[in-house]
């Protein structure tokens, strides 16, 4: 009988998989051990792995004997070896289209609540107080804002519309998007460095690459305009973590909100817990109860296509069964 091994995960049980993998004829086999010994043991007779955070790095994809996909729960695959797989000829699928409105719409959130101050006026209420909790200035109107968007895929898309009601410039860096889409939109295509400049919040989603991590970094952060407000709901290594700190407490940039950190989960002595003015959030801007059932049914149903020989969808490293 084929075997589907799923290295980690954060659901309260993996019934949903099961069921779909009993009914498949295929069993599982599941660990929440990240260390590379355990990992190894786990997919070493495996016909398909699927992973969420665990390091899916060379020597783990050394230990695969049999196996057909690996598949990560989830859109990035940073934590997957993409080149060693491809050696292996291992295809890597993830799941592009399971979260895009829950990202686009906590992504909006963030930007209301750090332009309307939502969490610090809460807090001088519960304290006992009352009034504004921070200067006037802080009380930015988005329509006098610019908005920067890097990256312009499914999320960025939807972030953008989202926007158009409350008819704040909006601006677009993607080299991979046609600038006719971008203006098609009511977008204004423009260079990272037109980006940083130009826009009073800047909000990331773009991948993991090895050409966009630590893309704010000193240099960075310092061209983009005073008091900038940046959200990031895509990948924590995409900013340089002690710079952002140091301009969040210099003044540099006025404001923060983040999903997702590097390192994560955000370290107990870090001040990004503790800055006013950062909203922080435990990597959990994907979720919805439709969200979460649909990204495990697909997860599942991929390795068991898989298993079967099966045409894949969504392989993102050039493998081709």
């Amino acid at each position: 009988m084929s075997l589907v091994a799923i290295t980690d995960y954060t659901f309260p049980s993996l019934e949903i998989e099961d069921s779909i993998f009993r009914s498949a004829g295929v069993d599982l086999r599941s660990g929440n051990d990240k260390q590379i010994a355990a990992l190894q043991s786990l997919v070493s007779g495996a016909d398909a792995v699927i992973t969420q955070f665990a390091p899916i790095n060379a020597e783990v994809i050394a230990a695969m004997q049999r196996v057909r996909v690996i598949v990560r729960y989830g859109i990035g695959v940073d934590n997957v070896d993409l080149a060693a797989a491809q050696s292996r000829g291992i295809p890597v699928c993830n799941v592009p289209d399971y979260c895009i409105d829950e990202v686009a719409d906590h992504t909006l959130a963030f930007i209301l609540s750090t332009t309307r101050q939502v969490v610090p006026n809460t807090l001088l209420v519960r304290e006992g107080k009352w009034g504004l909790a921070t200067s006037i200035e802080q009380m930015r109107t988005l329509r006098d804002q610019t908005v920067g968007l890097v990256g312009f895929g499914r999320i960025g898309r939807e972030v953008a519309a989202r926007l158009a009601p409350f008819k704040c410039r909006r601006l677009v860096c993607d080299a991979f998007c046609p600038v006719e889409s971008v203006k098609l939109a009511g977008c204004e295509p423009v260079s990272l460095e037109e980006l940083l400049t130009q826009s009073d919040i800047v909000t990331l989603h773009c991948p993991s690459t090895p050409q966009t991590r630590k893309l704010l970094n000193v240099a960075s952060i310092a061209r983009m305009k005073p008091g900038a407000i940046v959200i990031n709901l895509a990948r924590g290594d995409l900013i340089e973590t002690p710079a952002f700190v140091a301009a969040l407490q210099s003044g540099q940039l006025s404001a923060a909100a983040i999903d997702v950190c590097d390192p994560e989960p955000i370290p107990a002595d870090s001040p990004l817990r503790l800055l006013p003015n950062v909203i922080t959030a435990s990597h959990i801007a994907s979720v919805s109860p439709k969200a979460v059932r649909t990204l495990r049914e697909t997860a599942a149903r991929l390795a068991v296509r898989a298993v079967r020989g099966e045409p894949l969808p969504n392989i993102v490293n050039g493998v081709t069964p």
